[in-house]
Parts: C-alpha cells; sequence; structure tokens
C-alpha cells in the first residue's frame, strides 16, 4: 500500500504478516512503488517492473542497490513510521 506522510511516499508491505516500509517512490522513473505488486518478498514497480525486496530494500538481482527503507512498528490499531531520516 503506499502512505503519503507529507511530502514523503512510503512503500508498505506485508510478507507473512511483517510489516515492511520502504521508500515510495522507484528510482528508476518515479513509480509509485506502493501501488506495486507484491509478490512474496519482492516489490514490483508498475511502471517498469524493477523489482525490490522489501525486507532489505534491496534491488532484486543486485543486493549492493538499495532504496531506503523506513523504521516500522504497530501499536494497537496504529502503524507508525519513523521518516526523520527521509
Amino acid at each position: 500500500m503506499q502512505v503519503d506522510i507529507g511530502e514523503t511516499t512510503i512503500a508498505v508491505c506485508n510478507t507473512s504478516g511483517e510489516l515492511h516500509a520502504l521508500d515510495g517512490i522507484c528510482p528508476h522513473a518515479g513509480g509509485p512503488l506502493g501501488q506495486g505488486a507484491l509478490h512474496g518478498n519482492i516489490l514490483v514497480c508498475p511502471w517498469h517492473a524493477w523489482e525490490f525486496d522489501c525486507r532489505a530494500g534491496s534491488l532484486d538481482g543486485d543486493p549492493d542497490f538499495k532504496i531506503p527503507k523506513f523504521e516500522i512498528k504497530v501499536e494497537g490499531d496504529d502503524i507508525l513510521i519513523d521518516i526523520s531520516n527521509a
């Protein structure tokens, strides 16, 4: 899912009950990652099919190419994302 916090766009992924928060803008062409498909741990950009492992933020096939991840936690019904380093 896509979450917009002020000017920051975040992609939130749920993989086997574990939440991950990544930069929501694909570095390739600015596609909205939070609107992409999730296949297991792989988040696919809807514009040009770049694939990211949402657990590490790494480009599938190139673990050294990473997009920013954000700390995320659940408190009751709330999902909290720390964007202080955005």
